[in-house]
Parts: structure tokens; C-alpha cells; sequence
């Protein structure tokens, strides 16, 4: 239960601000390029510390490093409620992506020390749970506040939740992982951190403006200092990350297929909102709302397809998600100017069995897969690759809108601070679908990566 609220949190800090931004850029006068750091500097660092501090709960204890995780998520988040202009706002975020970076990669962790192999994928079914009931509550309790009170209580809310889950975690949670002795890996660390930085940085970049000298830089710089990793963790004593993990024959497939996942329906859910708020006119709240059964029915299917994974394993319950998913994004690509508003709602719902069906069998087949001392670094693995395509799936819907409108009046629909001008629905409406086609087509690829697994599960 307390990891289960420690996800619920997060994903509700990931909802929760988005319905926010409008009045956090009129309150604290921030510019429309910066507000948007509010969510991708939060993305940014939890993507570029999940694996780092995954192997900080191997060495120093993840019962430790995911009660850290707690209190500097409750700290970050008031100072944000106390923020009072753009540096702080963004910098207090970051601050609480650190914290969410270490809940998020230790949770899966200290699941696996907890349950037995054959129990693992009914875990983490009730930790899906948790996150689709938070992305519920963020919404919901969001639209609440932002409307009739403050943004900056979206903030605050976290003090007394975060304190009570930290209070329950020091009288229930137990160590059950042996500590390395080993020394940190700082120049891996440094690299693979500055190699990730510099490729979402030119990604999120391009989101924003145009293709430069200095884009390129960064893109080119990110994957000369990922490569000189890689080169560094072939020869370090105590590396970072054992790029052995790799050769074990169901991991790759269920990293990638987590990744392409989380880009291809990240993506969707951007241009949904863009649609909803810019083509339809509806508000943050009334957009995200019709959302709100996808995410209910998700939180029904996953405990189910967790509990299937640990009879069966992971291919089929994984692999059917994904495929089902591509059916949910092949109704969103049918959206047109005049489309009832319950066709989103039916999408939504079939997005949700997907993602119900994919996320627990996906996590208990990695860490099914990972050696018991590298849990921590496993499932901060499983959180890079998630979050890598998350943050990239921000670039590429905004990409995919400029074809049709400017990026800087897709970033103001999408924030909630302008309204499509008259007339050029139906363009942006059409131009969706091309990116709905693409999204369609990662989602199958996932699923073909997922698949890959079947043969090693049969022959075990």
C-alpha cells in the first residue's frame, strides 16, 4: 500500500499541473516557452537520475532511497507552492523530480524484494493502480482547485498526503536487500546524464523553434557522451549499469517495448488535448475529463492482467495491451471537427484496458528478468526508457501540430492559453491524423518488440 501511494503521488503531480499552467503563466508572468519546463524539467530529471539512483538503493538500501524520495518530493513541492516567479518555479520542480525520480525507480525495487517471483505481476498490478487513480485525482481535484481556489494548493495538497505515506513507510517498510560495497560510477554517471540532457534537450528544443546550429550541438554532443559511456562501462571495476543485463534475452525487448510504448501514447494524449482545447474549445477541465474513464478502466484491468502475468508470464498479456492500444489510437485518428465528444471518451477507454493490460506485465517481466542484486538498477532502468519517450513524446506532438499551425500557437492551445483561430480547424484537425498514423505505427512496433519475448518464456 505505501508504494502504491508513493506512484499515486507522482501521477498526480504529473496531471494535476497541467490543468494548471494557464494560471501559473498569469500568476508568476512566465513566458509561454518557459512555462512548459514546468512539466518537461520534472520529466527531464526523472529521466536522467532514474537509473542513478536505482543503483544508489542496490548500494545504500532502496527502503532508504525510496523514503528520501518522499521527503524531498514533500519539500520540492512546498517550496513550489511558495514560488514566485519563473527561475523559482522551474527550479523548485526540479527539486521535486529528484524525489519523484527516486520513488519511481525504487518502488519497482522494493516491490521485487518484497513478493515472491510468482506474486510480482499482481503487485504491480495494484501499483498501476495507483498510478491511473492518481491521474484521476489530478484531474479531478486539479480542476477544483485551479478553478475555485489556487494553483498553488495543487502544491500544497502534497504536504499532508506526502508526510502521512512517509510516516506509514518508516513503520512498515523493511530492508530485505543485501548492500553493495561499492563506489559510485561518477564518471558514467556524469556522462550518461550529460549524454541523455543533450538529446531531450535538442528534442524538447525543436518543440519550440526552429532547427539551429546550437540544436545540433546538443544532439550530436548527447550521443558522442552516451557512446563514451558505454566505452566507460566496459572498463570501470564497479560500472553504473552492467551492460551484461542486455544480454539477457527478455530484457531489451521489454525496455524498448516500454519506451516506444510510453512515446507513441504520450503523444496521444498531448494531440487529444491540443484537439480538445484548440479545435473544440472546451477548457483544460472539460478536456481532461472526458479522459477520466480511460484512466478508471485501467485502474480495473491492471490488478487482472498483473495476476494473469504471474500464471502465464508477460508476452500475452503485454502484447495484447499494445495491440489494443493501436486499436485505441486508430479511433482517435477517425476524430474530425463535427465528431461526437464520446468517441474520445470511447478511445480513452480503450486506450486504458492497453496500457491495464501492458504496464504490470511489462514491469514483473523485467524484474523477473534482472539478477536480485541489480533490482534497483533494473527498475531505474525501466524508468529511463519509459521517461525518454515520454519527454520525446512531447516534442514530437508539438512537431506534428506545426505542420499544420505555428508551434507557438500549438504550445499556447496545449497549455490552455489560446483558442484555435477560426478557420483553421479542420487544417490541425487533418494534420492529426498523420501524427494519430505514426503513433499507431510505433505502437505496433512495441508490440513486435514485446513479442520477441514469447519464444524465451515458452522455452522456460
Amino acid at each position: 500500500m505505501v508504494i502504491v501511494i508513493g506512484v499515486l503521488m507522482t501521477a498526480v503531480d504529473t496531471t494535476i499541473v497541467v490543468l494548471a499552467l494557464p494560471e501559473m503563466q498569469r500568476d508568476l508572468h512566465v513566458g509561454l516557452s518557459g512555462i512548459t519546463w514546468v512539466i518537461i524539467g520534472y520529466l527531464l530529471v526523472i529521466t536522467l537520475l532514474a537509473t542513478q539512483v536505482g543503483r544508489l538503493g542496490d548500494m545504500f538500501g532502496r527502503v532508504r532511497m525510496y523514503e528520501a524520495g518522499f521527503a524531498i518530493f514533500v519539500l520540492g513541492s512546498v517550496l513550489c507552492a511558495l514560488a514566485q516567479n519563473e527561475a523559482t518555479i522551474i527550479g523548485f520542480r526540479v527539486l521535486q523530480g529528484v524525489g519523484g525520480a527516486l520513488i519511481s525507480a525504487n518502488s519497482g525495487a522494493v516491490i521485487a524484494d518484497n513478493f515472491p517471483t510468482e506474486r510480482r505481476g499482481r503487485a504491480y498490478g495494484f501499483n498501476s493502480v495507483g498510478w491511473s487513480l492518481g491521474a484521476v485525482l489530478g484531474i479531478l481535484v486539479g480542476g477544483v482547485l485551479v478553478t475555485y481556489v489556487s494553483w498553488r494548493w495543487i502544491f500544497w495538497i502534497n504536504l499532508p498526503a506526502g508526510c502521512l505515506a512517509l510516516a506509514v513507510a518508516f513503520r512498515v517498510l523493511r530492508e530485505q536487500s543485501q548492500r553493495r560495497a561499492e563506489r559510485l560510477d561518477w564518471p558514467g554517471m556524469v556522462t550518461l546524464g550529460a549524454g541523455i540532457f543533450g538529446i531531450l534537450w535538442a528534442m524538447t528544443s525543436l518543440a519550440t523553434s526552429p532547427l539551429t546550429g546550437q540544436v545540433i550541438g546538443y544532439l550530436v554532443g548527447g550521443v558522442v557522451l552516451i557512446a563514451v559511456f558505454v566505452l566507460i562501462e566496459t572498463r570501470v571495476p564497479d560500472p553504473m549499469i552492467r551492460l551484461d543485463i542486455f544480454r539477457i534475452p527478455t530484457m531489451t525487448p521489454a525496455l524498448l517495448a516500454a519506451a516506444l510504448q510510453s512515446l507513441a501514447n504520450f503523444a496521444v494524449l498531448f494531440l487529444v488535448i491540443m484537439y480538445l482545447q484548440g479545435v473544440r474549445q472546451l477548457t483544460p477541465i472539460e478536456a481532461s475529463l472526458l479522459l477520466v474513464p480511460g484512466y478508471v478502466v485501467g485502474s480495473v484491468v491492471g490488478p487482472f492482467a498483473g495476476r494473469l502475468s504471474d500464471r502465464i508470464g508477460a508476452f500475452i498479456p503485454a502484447t495484447v495491451g499494445l495491440a489494443v492500444e493501436v486499436v485505441a489510437m486508430a479511433i482517435y485518428s477517425e476524430l474530425r471537427v463535427d465528431s461526437p465528444l464520446w468517441l474520445v471518451t470511447v478511445a480513452a477507454v480503450v486506450n486504458g484496458i492497453g496500457t491495464g493490460g501492458f504496464f504490470p506485465a511489462n514491469n514483473s517481466a523485467v524484474m523477473r528478468a534482472a539478477r536480485g542484486r541489480e533490482f534497483g538498477v533494473a527498475s531505474g532502468m525501466l524508468r529511463t526508457f519509459a521517461n525518454v519517450g515520454m519527454v520525446f513524446s512531447f516534442s514530437l506532438a508539438i512537431l506534428v501540430a506545426a505542420h499544420a499551425i505555428s508551434r507557438q500557437l500549438a504550445f499556447a492551445i496545449f497549455v490552455g492559453s489560446s483558442a484555435m483561430p477560426s478557420g483553421l480547424g479542420g487544417t490541425f484537425t487533418n494534420g492529426l491524423h498523420a501524427a494519430f498514423y505514426s503513433s499507431m505505427a510505433v505502437m505496433a512496433l512495441a508490440a513486435v518488440l514485446s513479442s520477441f519475448r514469447g519464444r524465451y518464456e515458452l522455452q522456460r
